[in-house]
């Protein structure tokens, strides 16, 4: 529920960004801007420019029955990943060069927890320490326009991300990844960090696909395991 003094379209996006960012609204969930409106205790308008907003941005897509997560292709991974390679890893050597104590201490606690979460196999916990080690670093980053770009890129990946954190192997080889990263942001060495991030970022997008291909497959087997039910077979 909005509080009272919030800016209607603005607080329902945030709320649904956060949802969203932590992988709280899966591909097979429906938004539909009554029931937003309901759930908050405003009129439809202001959900439906939420909502809008968010499609313009490119996390949502309509459909007749309201409107969903934006599904990435494969093709779609590699595309982006390449925009992300042109910015993340120079971006991130900034950030080493630039980085506060106060940004090294807040990045420290979310490595933190995020190594405590996945001990615990706790998936939402390990999404929402990944968020915060991401929006950690990026406060270094004195480009406003270059760090908002990132994060939004970063988005668009979380459905696929719940994937690869769910498999244990997965997931431990990510943290090792972020680990490695985060010892060079705590060495204020830039190249070390450009050159990590990059590595992390191709190993990643191998993690992706990975995670999408078995999706694509799990949807084109469906229709067939439900049509040899219906004819009794196996």
């Amino acid at each position: 529920m909005l509080k009272p003094n919030d800016n209607l379209v603005d607080g329902v996006y945030s709320d649904l960004r956060l949802k969203l960012q932590r992988s709280a609204i899966s591909p097979s969930d429906r938004l539909v801007d009554t029931e937003i409106a309901a759930a908050n205790g405003i009129s439809r308008m202001p959900a439906r420019e939420a909502l809008l907003r968010l499609v313009a941005e490119g996390y949502l897509v309509g459909t007749t029955r309201g409107f969903m997560v934006r599904e990435l292709s494969p093709e779609d991974i590699s595309g982006l990943f390449e925009v992300r390679r042109q910015l993340e890893p120079r971006a991130a050597a900034s950030a080493a060069r630039d980085m506060t104590l106060e940004v090294e201490e807040e990045l420290t606690a979310a490595m933190r927890r995020v190594e405590q979460s996945l001990g615990a196999s706790d998936i939402p916990a390990l999404l929402a320490a990944n968020i915060d080690f991401r929006n950690a670093w990026l406060k270094a980053v004195r480009n406003p326009h270059m760090a908002a770009t990132i994060s939004r890129f970063m988005d668009y990946f979380q459905s696929v991300r719940l994937g690869t954190f769910a498999d244990p192997d997965t997931a431990g080889q990510y943290i090792d990844g972020l680990s490695r990263i985060h010892v060079a942001f705590l060495a204020h060495d830039p190249l070390m960090v450009q050159d990590r991030m990059m590595l992390f970022m191709f190993a990643a997008e191998e993690a992706y696909l990975a995670v999408r291909r078995r999706q694509l497959e799990a949807e084109t087997e469906r229709p067939t395991r439900r049509k040899n039910r219906r004819r009794g077979t196996a």
